[in-house]
C-alpha cells in the first residue's frame, strides 16, 4: 500500500485478501458466474459465521448481547464449496 494514500480503504482491502487467502487462490474458477456463486457463498460465510478479532471473536450479523449455552453436540457442515467449516449446534 502507497503511504499517505488518500483513496485506500483498509476494511475493503482487508476483505479482498481473506476472500483470495481462503478462496480464491484456493479453486479453479471456470467463468464469472462460477466466481459470482462463490463470492456470495464466501461472503454469506464471512458475515455469519467467521470470527473477528475486533468484535471479539464474534461474526458481524452476531448480537454480542446473546450469551450462547454450552452444548453437547457440535455438527460440522462444509461451506464455500469445501473450503471451509462451519460449526453449528445439533438438534
Amino acid at each position: 500500500m502507497p503511504p499517505r494514500s488518500p483513496n485506500c480503504n483498509p476494511h475493503a482491502e482487508r476483505f479482498i485478501r481473506s476472500i483470495r487467502e481462503e478462496c480464491a487462490n484456493r479453486l479453479l474458477i471456470f467463468d464469472r458466474g462460477h466466481a459470482e456463486k462463490l463470492l456470495h457463498q464466501y461472503t454469506r460465510h464471512f458475515n455469519s459465521h467467521r470470527p473477528h478479532q475486533s468484535r471479539n471473536q464474534l461474526a458481524p450479523l452476531d448480537d454480542p448481547n446473546v450469551i450462547p449455552l454450552p452444548t453437547a453436540r457440535i455438527e460440522r457442515r462444509p461451506a464455500v464449496a469445501g473450503l471451509i467449516n462451519e460449526y453449528h449446534r445439533a438438534g
